[in-house]
């Protein structure tokens, strides 16, 4: 599970050297909209940290289409009404590249309003790169053209996970605790539609949505989840959603185990602390320990920023721009978005690809446990003395998803 990270960070040396682009030496300017302030604040932050310090890794030189990116961030609060103001003013400002991924409610509301002006003002056309929000909906029922994502969708993520979950005969008994928006209704839904088709034997003996950020005191939910009986829950909570969630079990007793999305996000490793070592699990395209150059990169972040890097998906977006822009010798969202369309490329993470029916990034996913960081798995975050160390791995074909998308593409 070690991939070189450096055919992604420095792919096209050759090519560039060997013929200019119309778009050589262009600014590519992406905005950031997501929360910078409030409880989620923690997790927009460190992700703005991530596309800066990858924007300078991925530009010149070290991209194909020589381009350089640059980003523009705009604090929405974790509020889609703020969202659509700071889409306003990033087109405003030129910006033809929004890249948001904390809640699905607004991209939801992004979608549409990209959407809405595309439809409005041609030659001033915006792509949305969606990097973490996972509502398999946007890939489905809702796809937009307009519209790429990252990030593996929770149909994948729970088919992964609950793959992995059928050979553990000590799941009896399982509850599902979420967020109260689309993301964590359609965990809950996915959950129990693979639990009951792989895991007929296991009891669904509670279910829970809670407001988005707004709890602070999770002790209520762990005594009734204890009262339930449960062994396992499973959660796409993030941020301090999770976070508070995870230090309630431990205060409360809880030990059962948690099968999660983003236990290595911001503030959660803090919270875990040396507890829940093999009882908490986590699914996801990345983790910490990939070893090669990833290794060497996440470190370089660390010492920079004294924080974390976890969002794999902003490398995915820098490498698939690279290589679409230079296939479309463009950095015209219009043709770039043709060419994202079905592109395959090597990734941290090995090859991926753009699917076009729907604009889902196939690839592969992992499950780790949360252990004591070690000589095999030594990257510890938070500096906890733990880390997130790989179990299992589903090749893009397991993780992969049917979809229901009937693309309507721009005549």
């Amino acid at each position: 599970m070690k991939f070189a990270v450096s055919p992604v960070v420095f792919a096209g040396l050759a090519l560039c050297a060997a013929g200019a682009f119309a778009q050589k030496g262009e600014t590519v300017k992406i905005a950031h909209i997501d929360p910078l302030s409030g409880l989620m604040g923690p997790v927009g932050t460190n992700q703005l940290k991530s596309f800066q310090f990858f924007a300078e890794k991925f530009s010149g030189a070290k991209n194909p289409a020589g381009v350089n990116f640059e980003v523009v961030s705009f604090d929405n609060k974790l509020s889609p009404a703020e969202s659509l103001n700071a889409l306003k003013s990033a087109i405003d400002q030129g910006v033809r590249y929004i890249a948001q991924g904390n809640g699905s409610s607004v991209a939801g509301a992004l979608i549409e309003a990209v959407d809405k002006h595309n439809a409005r003002n041609p030659g001033k056309e915006v792509v949305f790169l969606n990097y973490a929000a996972v509502d398999p909906d946007f890939t489905n029922s809702k796809c937009n053209y307009w519209h790429f994502r990252f990030d593996a969708d929770t149909s994948m993520k729970i088919e992964a996970m609950t793959t992995f979950m059928k050979d553990d005969k000590d799941i009896k008994k399982i509850y599902l605790f979420n967020q109260n928006y689309s993301h964590g209704q359609q965990v809950a839904k996915f959950a129990k539609e693979n639990l009951a088709r792989k895991r007929p034997d296991v009891q669904i003996v509670g279910e829970d949505l809670h407001p988005l950020a707004q709890v602070r005191d999770f002790a209520p939910y762990i005594a009734k989840i204890k009262a339930s009986g449960a062994d396992t829950v499973i959660t796409g909570n993030w941020g301090s959603d999770l976070s508070l969630l995870v230090k309630a079990a431990n205060e409360g007793g809880f030990n059962g185990k948690f099968y999660t999305y983003y236990t290595g996000v911001t503030g959660t490793p803090t919270a875990l602390g040396t507890s829940g070592a093999g009882r908490v699990y986590q699914i996801a395209y990345a983790h910490y320990n990939m070893g090669g150059d990833m290794a060497k990169l996440m470190d370089e972040f660390k010492k920079k920023f004294n924080d974390d890097f976890y969002t794999g998906s902003v490398m995915s977006i820098y490498a698939g721009l690279g290589e679409a822009m230079a296939k479309a010798k463009s950095t015209d969202p219009v043709k770039v978005a043709a060419a994202l369309e079905g592109l395959k490329y090597k990734n941290f993470n090995g090859e991926v690809e753009v699917r076009k029916a729907d604009h889902q990034l196939q690839q592969p996913l992992y499950m780790t446990v949360w252990q004591k960081a070690d000589k095999k798995y030594p990257y510890s975050p938070e500096n906890t003395g733990m880390t997130l160390a790989p179990v299992k791995e589903f090749p893009s074909y397991v993780s992969s998803t049917p979809t229901s998308c009937q693309m309507k593409r721009p005549s």
